[in-house]
């Protein structure tokens, strides 16, 4: 059963990790290195779950490209990456290591095999449109669309992460590592305390994208208090990030029409929901057959073990261990959307 995107309050911080370990990927064998207020919207859209729950809530790159220190937020310090960066839509750095590398690199992180590898990006990205149950009263196709699954003939699947309250060190090494690509949807309230970290995130490959300033159920909110929080959200992350995001994730999946045409007026181009949703001891489906299928979006979350059963790392070995027994690759999503 597919549960609802979780998000928390405001105010609700967890502590700042420790200072952020030397990031630094083993030479192996030969050498290489791996790489409510008032005005109403209109009718409200939820999530909506099969299995009935009330609404769901390239090329490699070496130069030196200076870091950041996620423990201290701030730019420099110890235990940032060897000026490592990733130039998004290019090919994996993970393909360029040999068989041996890549299970030695796996089985550092507690992974049975190696997470297979994507294929190259598409030339033309696929055409997106609204899910048939996801429409809003009053939509058009010039409307963001509201999607699960992207149209896609490869075997891949596109890990998502929201809110940003962890801030693991260990994640964004495990994920370099191992080259996993996975897109952030972020709320101010959660990682304003630290920008750095999420900025190392970029700088690995990771997208950054919007997902409000404080995570409200916006069809609750009046047509310029949505504004406030996605519109909004996109300027702090345009400042810190220095990209005004595409993408753009309503908390909890829960949306009306004025999500839509503020998300569309403020530079959002599509509204990526999710198909299946991760955590450290299980998953939990959307359709009936409890599966995969190609370009389905995983959603997860940056949570520790204050708030469930096991670390970022314990979560990303089982979702990969779900993912690669069952045949697919996880590729970028702002590669595919």
């Amino acid at each position: 059963m597919l549960r609802s995107g979780r998000g928390r309050g405001p105010g609700a911080h967890r502590p700042v990790c420790a200072v952020l370990a030397a990031l630094l990927v083993a030479a192996v064998g030969s050498g290489c290195a791996s790489g409510a207020d008032g005005q109403p919207g209109d009718i409200e859209h939820r999530d909506r779950p099969l299995a009935g729950n009330p609404g769901s809530n390239p090329e490699l790159n070496p130069a030196a490209t200076p870091g950041t220190n996620p423990a201290a937020g701030h730019p420099g310090g110890p235990g940032q990456h060897a000026g490592r960066g990733r130039v998004p839509g290019g090919a994996h750095e993970n393909a360029q290591l040999g068989p041996a590398v890549r299970a030695k690199l796996a089985k550092k992180w507690g992974l049975d095999k190696p997470p297979l590898i994507a294929p190259r990006p598409p030339a033309v990205k696929p055409r997106v449109t609204t899910r048939e149950g996801f429409e809003v009263k009053g939509g058009d196709d010039s409307l963001p669309p509201v999607f699960t699954t992207v149209p896609t003939k490869d075997r891949v699947v596109f890990l998502t992460m929201d809110d940003g309250s962890e801030k693991d060190p260990e994640l964004l090494q495990m994920m370099d590592e191992l080259d996993i690509p996975y897109s952030a949807f972020l709320s101010d309230y959660e990682v304003s305390d630290n920008y750095g970290y999420f900025g190392e995130a970029q700088r690995l490959g990771v997208g950054i994208n919007n997902h409000t300033l404080n995570h409200p159920y916006l069809p609750g909110l009046s047509y310029a208090g949505q504004e406030r929080e996605i519109c909004g959200e996109q300027e702090i992350i345009e400042k810190q990030f220095g990209k005004r995001p595409t993408l753009f994730r309503p908390p909890y999946g829960n949306y009306n029409g004025d999500t839509l045409r503020i998300a569309k007026s403020c530079g959002i181009k599509a509204v990526p929901l999710w198909n299946a949703e991760a955590f450290p001891d299980h998953m939990e489906w959307r359709e009936e057959d409890e599966d995969l299928h190609p370009g389905d979006i995983i959603l997860t979350h940056f949570r520790g073990r204050g708030e469930w059963d096991g670390s970022m790392t314990d979560l990303v070995r089982a979702v990969m261990k779900t993912v690669t027994d069952r045949g697919y690759a996880v590729a970028r999503l702002e590669d595919y959307v």
